[in-house]
């Protein structure tokens, strides 16, 4: 398939499977493992996919849902959608455009695109777009450089900063480590100088994105440094990669706006809890003191409801887009978030739900022999 032919030619896709197999087809094989791969034996990537299956809503009945919609607000703005396009490095590694095509596509969707600090695409050419735009910060080794891509953040026009709190260094992520994996000449870390770096430079035996942020990621991020950013910033804060009840409730004590429940898509700690299962731990934790979001293994319309009925605020997806743009450019990109609009409109209104609020008063059960699902589904309804 050609890219940026999606639906043209080829059937066009009907779910997030669909679009996954087309960009399949569409990469290169080490560009698709760095897409698609997770750390170690890919335990967490798996169980992310299978917390989802072991969640069960129970539907409610005898409810007007002639007038339904999936609108909400996410950090305060409104949203068409309770959802927002993850942070995911290098979008030109899959498509000329990157970022910015994936940008245009969230604007066109109603929901905020993350741009990542590992961007192919300049943040200011991304904030272009006109959307709601959030901006991703990994801590580096040189703090004033980390908060002068703050200030340029701001500067831009981005809305949220998006702090990356699970990643001292890169997992081991296999596949790329076999495949030697490289960036292309054209694909640069333009927010860390645009040069040639490291990450251009690899061999047999290892990742050089894997060595190129081992340079260039903090090792000591800590609870400080969310205190200097509170201190150098007036924009939402949002902590990503939380799954420990205590880190949520000392992150509230910080004053963080929103926190997103993360195992980075099990590309981090191989056997790390998935972000479905905890869930409803932070979201206890946090007692509505900020929006808790959730991040890992979303595929469809009725994962964002399960989530909802878990007690998340939103979800984020980052795989799913970058699938569309591999198979479609910004097309593709559209086309993953109006599946995701459709399939979610149509879970509220078979679960009797005429709206998003009412989707957060649902009930979840586990399937049977499946772990321990709680948050709203703890209450019988």
């Amino acid at each position: 398939m050609v890219r940026g032919d999606l639906g043209r030619g080829a059937a066009v896709p009907l779910d997030l499977d669909d679009v996954e197999r087309a960009a399949a087809a569409a990469l290169p094989p080490d560009v698709w493992d760095f897409v698609a791969g997770g750390s170690g034996r890919e335990l967490s990537l798996a169980a992310n996919r299978a917390a989802f299956d072991g969640v069960f809503v129970r539907p409610r009945v005898l409810n007007d849902v002639s007038a339904c919609g999936a609108e909400s607000t996410l950090l305060g703005r409104a949203v068409r959608m309770p959802v927002a396009i993850g942070p995911v490095a290098y979008h030109r590694l899959v498509h000329p455009e990157g970022e910015s095509a994936t940008a245009r596509a969230a604007k066109a969707a109603g929901v905020p695109f993350t741009v990542a600090t590992l961007s192919s695409v300049p943040v200011e050419e991304v904030t272009a777009a006109g959307g709601s735009v959030w901006f991703q910060l990994y801590w580096l080794r040189d703090t004033g450089r980390t908060l002068e891509l703050v200030r340029r953040a701001e500067d831009a026009g981005c809305e949220a900063i998006v702090l990356t709190v699970d990643v001292p260094w890169m997992g081991r992520r296999l596949r790329d480590v076999r495949n030697g994996f490289t960036l292309p000449d054209h694909v640069r870390a333009v927010h860390l100088g645009g040069g040639a770096s490291t990450a251009h430079r690899g061999g047999h035996g290892a990742s050089a994105v894997a060595v190129h942020t081992a340079e260039t990621f903090s090792r000591s991020l800590t609870w400080s440094s969310v205190e200097r950013l509170r201190e150098c910033t007036r924009l939402p804060i949002v902590l990503k990669g939380v799954l420990a009840p205590e880190d949520a409730r000392r992150a509230v004590e910080h004053g963080v706006d929103a926190l997103v429940v993360s195992n980075h898509g099990g590309r981090q700690l191989d056997g790390a809890v998935t972000a479905v299962d905890a869930l409803p731990d932070v979201v206890e934790a946090v007692g509505g003191a900020c929006e808790v979001l959730l991040d890992g293994g979303v595929r469809s319309g009725t994962d964002v409801l399960k989530a909802l009925a878990l007690g998340a605020s939103g979800v984020l997806v980052g795989r799913a887009p970058v699938w569309g743009l591999a198979a479609g450019g910004e097309d593709g990109v559209r086309r993953v978030l109006d599946i995701l609009a459709g399939e979610l409109t149509d879970a509220l209104g078979l679960a009797g739900c005429a709206g998003v609020a009412e989707a957060r008063r649902l009930t979840t059960l586990a399937a049977p022999g499946g772990g321990s699902v709680r948050g709203a589904g703890a209450r019988s309804g």
